[in-house]
């Protein structure tokens, strides 16, 4: 099926693919995170009828509108490639992975777009509750968005609730609600929306902190820093709460993905976690014989006991995933890489033999080929590939991606709770060298949630559906030229958008909240 397909197709589809939705989680994180802060604002006003919170709000609820205009764009756009550039992805579970889509498009974008109206232009024109309602219910809509989203993307981690159905040759969903709650979707969901609260407070208090170093609307900066700097704590917790959560389930159902993570190839008990470390460069295969470290510093047993709980739990690493034959937590012993391969190639001879036994009317052999194919279903995507070593992903990306992204969650952690502390402490308000932190802060926010997904995303290859379909398999037939000319254009088109957006939120920040009016 894919011997015909040219590499430079599939690596310039994800090239495309990649572009779009690393420009797009620039603008959910920050929609999701004020939409928060604003609903906060709006419901102070409300409750203490002070004038200063409704134009406190306002001023927030511009620079929301202004992202989210651009984020629904990008998100258009990338909804769209799956048809354009992985239409046999989409063919192959395009009954499971457009419901979430679907939902997402009927429900909560629906939701988002009646409430936004009345939020931006209900001012004075409907009660004060019912404005507030509005408020939270477009942060609700845009939350429920990001749910089903994250639901579509944790089914492509972990596929679950559906069928083969070989007459058609599509998987089909069955369980509707295991897909909709699996524990994967579930703390995926959490850690992401937490993250985007986490950015969002990051931005709040880095612009909050500008207008002190102005020296311009001093109580307006320090309230909105404070509830800020609040929130960002809380959800920073949250966060690092719902990343151990996270972690152990990539253990449980991706545990190539782990290995890649830890930089960790051969499988111990009582494994440790790196907590610094440099990667060899040197090293291109697992079984090179080559120390994947130049150096590290590991905390002992902490991987054991984030991907098992059990502190002397062996975790395997990506020699042991390769090679098999270790015991797993259910008693099995683990098929090796080649052995997989050869079921996998079993799925598909048996997927071919029944479909012409049955053109042909040959019950007997489709029933028997019907046996041998559920029987080997499980390793179906693996009959695609060619080498083990492509079974492994890029580790050096997915290694520092992922200290990236917890070493920033730590900082956060401290940067919060230095700003709340200075701003109790009333010392906040002329400390000029704070200032400058908390406006360097938000580059830090931005690339801790890219950093995120690059570990989900990168970790998980060479998978568009975990052990079910490769991502050579998944691409559109089409010439490699026609996606790297919309490449490009995407490119400039996204980078216009986002210098526009940038543009323009600049401008309303330095023209500031409108208390006076």
């Amino acid at each position: 099926m894919i011997e015909s397909i040219d590499t430079s197709l599939v690596d310039w589809s994800r090239a495309q693919f990649a572009l779009t939705a690393m420009y797009h989680w620039i603008f959910v994180p920050l929609t999701l995170g004020l939409a928060v802060v604003m609903g906060i604002m709006e419901t102070l006003y409300y409750k203490t009828g002070n004038e200063f919170w409704k134009h406190t709000a306002k001023f927030w609820m511009k620079l929301f509108g202004i992202n989210f205009a651009v984020g629904v764009a990008t998100g258009i756009i990338l909804e769209f490639e799956f048809g354009t550039n992985w239409s046999n992805y989409s063919w192959f579970v395009g009954d499971i992975f457009g419901a979430p889509l679907a939902i997402e498009g009927m429900l909560a974008f629906f939701m988002e777009a009646t409430f936004i109206a009345v939020m931006f232009f209900g001012w004075n024109k409907v009660s004060k509750g019912f404005h507030l309602a509005s408020t939270w219910l477009t942060g609700l809509g845009a939350t429920l968005s990001a749910w089903w989203i994250l639901v579509a993307n944790a089914w492509m981690q972990y596929p679950v609730g559906m069928e083969f159905n070989p007459d058609t040759v599509r998987n089909e969903m069955v369980d509707f609600w295991a897909v909709a709650t699996s524990p994967v979707a579930v703390n995926k969901f959490f850690h992401t929306v937490l993250s985007g609260w986490v950015l969002g407070a990051i931005f709040v208090v880095g612009v909050s902190a500008w207008f002190l170093l102005k020296k311009r609307h001093k109580e307006f900066a320090l309230q909105s820093i404070k509830i800020g700097a609040m929130f960002g704590l809380i959800s920073t917790l949250l966060s690092a709460w719902t990343g151990d959560g996270s972690g152990y389930q990539v253990a449980k159902t991706q545990p190539m993905k782990l290995a890649a993570m830890e930089g960790y190839y051969e499988g111990r008990e009582g494994a440790g976690l790196v907590a610094v470390g440099l990667l060899n460069p040197d090293k291109e295969k697992y079984n090179d014989g080559k120390d994947p470290f130049i150096f590290r510093v590991e905390i002992p047993q902490m991987l054991s006991l984030l991907a098992k709980r059990e502190l002397n739990a062996f975790v395997p690493g990506v020699k042991d995933i390769i090679e098999g034959g270790y015991v797993q937590k259910d008693g099995t012993v683990a098929l090796s890489a080649a052995e997989k391969i050869e079921r996998g190639k079993k799925a598909i001879a048996a997927l071919a033999s029944y479909r012409s036994a049955k053109k042909e009317g040959n019950t007997a052999t489709a029933d028997s080929a019907y046996v041998t194919l559920q029987e080997n279903m499980a390793y179906f995507g693996y009959g695609y590939i060619k080498d083990v070593h492509h079974l492994v992903p890029n580790v050096p990306i997915t290694f520092y991606a992922f200290r990236i992204m917890v070493m920033l969650g730590f900082y956060f952690i401290l940067f919060f709770a230095v700003v709340l502390f200075l701003v109790y402490k009333d010392k906040l308000a002329e400390m000029k060298w704070m200032h400058w932190i908390a406006l360097l802060t938000i580059p830090l926010g931005y690339i801790a949630a890219e950093a995120g997904w690059v570990v989900a995303e990168c970790g998980r290859q060479p998978w568009a559906i975990q052990d079910l379909l490769p991502t050579a398999a998944s691409v559109s037939r089409v010439s490699v030229g026609s996606v790297q000319l919309t490449f490009y254009i995407f490119l400039v088109l996204f980078t216009v958008m986002l210098i526009a957006e940038v543009g323009i939120m600049l401008r309303e920040i330095k023209k500031g909240p409108e208390l006076n009016k």
